[in-house]
């Protein structure tokens, strides 16, 4: 089952937008960040140092989106003499676009009805019961 969730902070001003399957985030803001550092800078192990991931944890979402789609998105090379490297295939580049479109749509929807939401709330609202 597809879930797709939307959550919004008026704290930093950022939507973000995340598609479920079950229990798990096939895509979400961190999912497209390394599919991003990845494809501009070609490297798992830099993808983590620009995001402050490890880089284990960029693997392990490497793979749980490689498993969660029909294609692959990234395609890796282990290092060694002739050196490593990591690269969107199609699909990776038209799930990143996809999802940046959605976000971006997401965003300006929001911008139009929240702050007439927020304006209904009570400032002290969200305060211990």
């Amino acid at each position: 089952m597809l879930k797709p969730t939307l959550s919004t902070s008026l704290l930093d001003a950022k939507t973000r937008f995340r598609v479920q399957l079950k229990h798990a985030v096939a895509i979400g803001p961190g999912k497209a960040d390394v599919l991003q550092a990845i494809a501009e800078t070609g490297s798992i192990a830099e993808a983590g140092r620009r995001l402050g991931m490890s880089y284990q944890r960029v693997w392990s979402l490497v793979k749980s989106m490689n498993q969660d789609f029909f294609e692959p998105l990234v395609l890796t090379q282990r290092g060694g003499s002739a050196g490593g490297g990591a690269a969107l295939t199609e699909a990776g580049a038209q799930a990143l676009n996809l999802y940046r479109a959605i976000e971006r749509d997401a965003e300006r929807a929001v911008a139009r009805r929240l702050p007439k939401l927020v304006a209904m709330i009570r400032p002290e609202a969200g305060g211990s019961v």
